[in-house]
């Protein structure tokens, strides 16, 4: 039996708290702490992307993790001009300040190891290559592992 009366509601619940579990079980966080790691990373990923790729990505997350993503979305300010892995993680660090401590590298290794199972390959690949280069070094498009083609140039 569900535990509403709107199907998509259940279906989201579900699939946020499977995604929730995957980082948990990465980084070693209760789920309240996984969401806000998961839209930490989400943002500084939606900031850093051409408005349309953005948007693209946006459209295949879940509906409940897609509210999440299009919070605080300034389409006019995009993308930002983060150019290093130090200040992709700064962006993370600055939205996780007031809870508990979390390495912002795991952080973001952990959604982007979500992303890259439950995301078709081909727009994940779209959104690697949008980011700067020693972040896509930390995002392997196989999930748990590092593009070591980043890491050697």
């Amino acid at each position: 039996m569900s535990s509403s009366a709107i199907p998509v509601f259940d279906k989201t619940a579900q699939t946020t708290h499977l995604w929730l579990n995957e980082i948990s079980e990465q980084i070693g966080l209760d789920d309240q702490q996984s969401w806000r790691v998961t839209t930490a990373v989400l943002h500084a990923i939606r900031d850093r992307l051409p408005v349309e790729l953005a948007a693209h990505l946006g459209s295949q997350l879940p509906l409940l993790v897609r509210g999440a993503y299009y919070d605080q979305f300034r389409p006019s300010a995009m993308p930002s001009w983060v150019r290093s892995l130090e200040e992709f993680l700064q962006l993370i660090a600055e939205k996780l300040k007031f809870g508990r401590p979390v390495d912002t590298e795991d952080a973001a290794r952990a959604v982007f190891n979500v992303l890259s199972r439950h995301l078709t390959a081909g727009q994940i690949e779209k959104v690697r290559e949008a980011l700067p280069e020693d972040v896509r070094a930390i995002w392997s498009a196989e999930p748990g592992t590092t593009d070591q083609r980043s890491m050697s140039h």
